[in-house]
């Protein structure tokens, strides 16, 4: 079985190239990495059917389910890493654009996904072929920012570029505090703005939309992020009634790569 999906990239103002990627998934059977006739013409016809003027390079990752040793779930994962490439190289695709041939081993399940058990590990068998594309031409668009303005309308989004998160966490880096420390200042400058501050996440499958923060062991990374923003603004004395925070999980990813998409945004509310 394969099947595919597209992130979808999300332009900003000037300082952000979109970057997109589009994934398909090869699903093995247990302790497999043969490849039947049907699932290697889906996989070259995915990567034929993609504009091949736009593809930059190819990504090839395979994992196992949870499992055995792992010694022999990383022989495993390469293995079924290694069909994919050797397919695609026997179909026309340049061995120069396939970056990355990685096995990751077995994938650990959340304690909280049990009762999914079967479905879950059928899932974690599998190969991503990743296909990461050449920006879109630029595209500028009202109502996107790099920091606080003196006008602002409902609506409009302050995107911080060191506002980012390492994978699991909802802990504030150096970078971040410094930024916000500058936001704080024109925050209180002009006193009338209202916004609500949005977390994010990367890099959780397409059904599980929120990802755990490994600090709480809870699955609520991107609110966790979020609240660690409000919080630090709240120290630096920024009227709490100005401001909200919601957790928006994956659902917004900006195309950018998954490093763009550990982030907090602000978004205009009120003026």
């Amino acid at each position: 079985m394969i099947r595919f999906f597209k992130i979808l990239p999300l332009f900003f103002i000037g300082f952000l190239h979109a970057q997109e990627e589009v994934v398909q998934s090869v699903y093995f059977q247990f302790d497999k990495f043969s490849l039947d006739e049907s699932q290697g013409f889906q996989v070259i016809d995915f990567i034929k059917k993609t504009d091949s003027i736009r593809i930059e390079s190819i990504q090839i990752y395979g994992y196992c389910d949870d499992r055995g040793k792992d010694a022999y779930n990383y022989k495993l994962s390469n293995n079924r890493a290694n069909t994919i490439k050797e397919k695609l190289i026997e179909n026309g695709i340049k061995n120069k654009i396939i970056v990355t041939i990685e096995g990751k081993g077995r994938v650990l399940i959340d304690d909280d996904l049990v009762e999914n058990l079967p479905e879950i590990r059928s899932k974690n068998r599998r190969v991503d072929v990743v296909i990461n594309l050449k920006p879109l031409p630029k595209i500028e668009l009202p109502g996107f920012y790099s920091s606080v303005q003196k006008k602002h309308i409902v609506g409009d989004h302050i995107y911080l570029e060191n506002l980012l998160f390492d994978r699991g966490s909802s802990q504030l880096t150096f970078a971040a505090k410094k930024q916000l420390e500058k936001i704080a200042l024109l925050l209180h400058r002009y006193k009338n703005l209202q916004f609500e501050i949005q977390g994010h996440v990367c890099c959780t499958p397409p059904y599980q939309k929120e990802a755990i923060d490994r600090d709480t062991r809870k699955r609520q990374l991107s609110q966790n992020r979020a609240q660690a923003v409000y919080n630090y603004l709240v120290l630096r004395k920024i009227n709490k009634a100005r401001m909200t925070f919601k957790g928006y999980g994956n659902t917004v990813p900006l195309g950018k790569g998954p490093d763009y998409d550990r982030r907090v945004e602000l978004v205009i509310t009120k003026i």
